[in-house]
């Protein structure tokens, strides 16, 4: 077991990062592991910066979700809601990132710390994808109701392979980390699609739907392609007899 560092440094932290994809590595790993450092300065455990993250960003989604109707009628800049949506998901996020850090780092991992982040990981990201789709439909009145059922149920398709990778179970389509396969990963990197969502929301509001439509598509085709992949490699796998049949 690695002794705890006392007075660590960002450097520290990111030396333990759980890898991930290029936007989340460069950017919000790289803010995460300030914020671990200010954490521990601070004297806060693991499970309270979850908690933070947490609190940040249902506080914004909640905004999105109370403020979208009164966007669409031009009542609030969209580009004000946009950016600080970006802001602020982006510092919850990198949140997330840092309180694994800090937890690694510190020795002070635990199963209940893990399960914490795990579900506040789905609160998060329910109420991104409810704010999203509330934008959608503000914009857009004939925004259908699957569309924005299908949206939120594929979405949580990273989070669950992001899981299953956590506990070994996990399973990547293109294993390869070059570069170029980094940049396609891009579009299921956390980071880079709330960037591209807030972005959208800020300056284009009027096309958050094909925004719903085109993650619905992607996450939707992934899906597929783990449950046929993963279905292959079962009929390859070489059957089990219990002790009862052997």
């Amino acid at each position: 077991m690695t002794t705890p560092l006392t007075k660590p440094r960002a450097a520290d932290f990111l030396a333990v990062n759980r890898r991930g994809g290029l936007f989340t590595q460069f950017v919000n790993q790289r803010i995460g592991s300030v914020c671990a450092v200010v954490a521990h300065r601070l004297g806060l455990a693991p499970s309270a910066v979850t908690l933070i993250n947490l609190v940040c960003g249902l506080a914004m989604s909640a905004a999105l979700i109370a403020l979208a109707p009164v966007m669409a009628d031009g009542r609030v800049p969209a580009a004000l809601m946009g950016l600080l949506a970006l802001a602020v998901w982006q510092f919850a996020y990198s949140l997330d990132c840092a309180d694994g850090m800090l937890a690694r780092v510190t020795g002070r991992s635990s199963p209940a710390g893990a399960r914490l982040d795990i579900l506040a990981d789905i609160a998060q990201q329910t109420a991104v994808t409810a704010a999203t789709a509330s934008v959608a439909v503000a914009y857009t009145d004939w925004t259908p109701t699957w569309l924005v059922a299908a949206f939120a149920g594929l979405w949580m398709t990273n989070l669950v392979t992001s899981v299953m990778g956590k506990s070994g179970d996990g399973d990547s389509l293109i294993a390869s980390e070059s570069l170029i396969v980094g940049l396609v990963k891009l579009i299921r990197d956390y980071g880079a699609v709330v960037t591209a969502i807030t972005l959208v929301i800020a300056f284009v509001p009027n096309l958050t739907v094909w925004v719903v439509v085109f993650f619905t598509a992607v996450n939707g085709l992934f899906l597929a392609a783990l449950i046929a992949k993963t279905t292959l490699d079962s009929l390859k796998a070489p059957e089990i007899k219990s002790e009862e049949d052997a």
